[in-house]
């Protein structure tokens, strides 16, 4: 009989013992509940004069703000092509400065040629995977919608979802598209009831919940041992450097 190649108790010689930490509930209990009102951003994927994208975003911004959330929409206008400006473009230093001051995402995308528009791309794009010390997205929780012209579809919200995880977001596993977007939106700009709308409500509901879940607990859901031991073989470096 083939024995197993764990051992019992198992051993480790790749491990760096000294970082290696047990996660522990205890440690999830003793944090406090942050006692703000949860802060959410909206992006929108198109420019329009009548964007479905852009009122499907401030549909979502009106039920968060009823649940008691603070509400930012960036406004693509203006927003430079990645590569076709710098970090010191004011719509530039506007988007970063409400990412950072956000504890929860809305990106709602048109569907365009089978995937998210350019415009919602370049908004993405220009949001930095690490800004010295800091990671903008880590841990924070992201919602996904999009709208079509035609039949309904996931190929925007799916491809979002790939760059969500990509930067570390807590992604909820509910989404939203919108099939025939010119016909759910009324002259005044209001989604009509209806099935989507429906699911318009779900999907805030879960990403407020989520939000109120996580958003105190992000430093430690994000600890790493990779980045602790990183952390540690730069310090002992500077002090080994210092005592020479």
């Amino acid at each position: 009989m083939m024995q197993s190649p764990i051992e019992s108790p198992p051993t480790f010689p790749a491990l760096d013992a000294s970082q290696f930490l047990v996660p522990q509930s205890e440690a999830l209990q003793s944090i406090p509940a942050a006692q703000h009102a949860p802060r959410f951003l909206l992006l929108y994927g198109s420019l329009r004069e009548r964007s479905y994208s852009r009122l499907l975003a401030f549909e979502a911004a009106r039920l968060l703000q009823a649940m008691g959330g603070e509400v930012r929409i960036f406004h693509a206008d203006g927003l430079p092509l990645p590569d076709d400006g710098t970090e010191a473009h004011p719509k530039v230093q506007e988007l970063r400065e409400l990412v950072l001051w956000a504890e929860g995402m809305v990106w709602v995308s048109p569907e365009r040629h089978g995937a998210m528009t350019g415009v919602m791309k370049s908004q993405i794009d220009w949001i930095p995977l690490n800004s010295g010390a800091v990671r903008p997205t880590q841990g924070k929780t992201l919602a996904l919608m999009q709208v079509s012209g035609g039949s309904q579809s996931f190929n925007a919200v799916n491809q979002m979802r790939l760059l969500g995880r990509w930067m570390r977001m807590l992604t909820i596993p509910n989404q939203s598209s919108v099939a025939k977007a010119f016909a759910e939106f009324d002259e005044a700009g209001r989604m009509k009831p209806s099935p989507y709308y429906e699911r318009v409500v779900d999907v805030v509901e879960e990403l407020y919940k989520f939000t109120l879940l996580t958003r105190h607990l992000t430093p430690y859901l994000t600890d790493r041992y990779s980045e602790r031991r990183e952390s540690a073989e730069a310090l002992s470096r500077r002090v080994n450097q210092r005592s020479i």
